[in-house]
């Protein structure tokens, strides 16, 4: 597996400024960063993974090294199949790191040549929940400063506010 390729996988219903935060840290460390949308049918999702894709790959348009990408398999998967040495997960808070770590020796038991990398979130955006802005916007509220506007506009489009 290559030590210069990594994945960042998530659901980024709907990706956020604290997604951008990671991939572009992320990015900075690698080679090619591959961001996975996870495109699960058992997951309730507001947009499809082909929406999702899309706003992610105008919120990376500038970042050369980030390749965008659905993926309806495991991470673990996706590295092996991708030559990804590293998943790279964004932690915003300890209740995150719990969950994060319990997934990470999950995928250490699926492959454990696969190194997790836990980043941190920039503080300023440690709060910033894609159920958070979802919610925030059904009330009405200013997501600017979680997401870009064309984002908060997709969501107030499907959620009918």
């Amino acid at each position: 597996m290559n030590k210069n390729n990594a994945l960042f996988p998530g659901s980024f219903d709907p990706p956020t400024y604290g997604h951008l935060d990671i991939i572009r840290r992320a990015a900075a460390l690698y080679d090619k960063l591959y961001v996975v949308v996870a495109d699960n049918i058992s997951k309730k999702t507001v947009f499809s993974a082909s929406e999702r894709k899309d706003m992610l790959c105008r919120m990376v348009k500038d970042i050369k090294n980030v390749e965008v990408v659905t993926w309806n398999g495991t991470s673990v998967g996706f590295a092996e199949k991708h030559d990804c040495k590293v998943i790279v997960r964004g932690v915003r808070a300890i209740n995150d790191f719990y969950a994060e770590f319990e997934l990470a020796m999950v995928y250490k038991q699926m492959n454990p040549e696969i190194e997790i990398l836990f980043m941190p979130t920039d503080p300023v955006l440690s709060l910033v929940r894609s159920s958070m802005i979802k919610e925030m916007v059904l009330f009405g509220a200013d997501v600017s400063k979680c997401v870009p506007e064309y984002v908060a506009q997709s969501i107030k489009e499907k959620l009918k506010c």
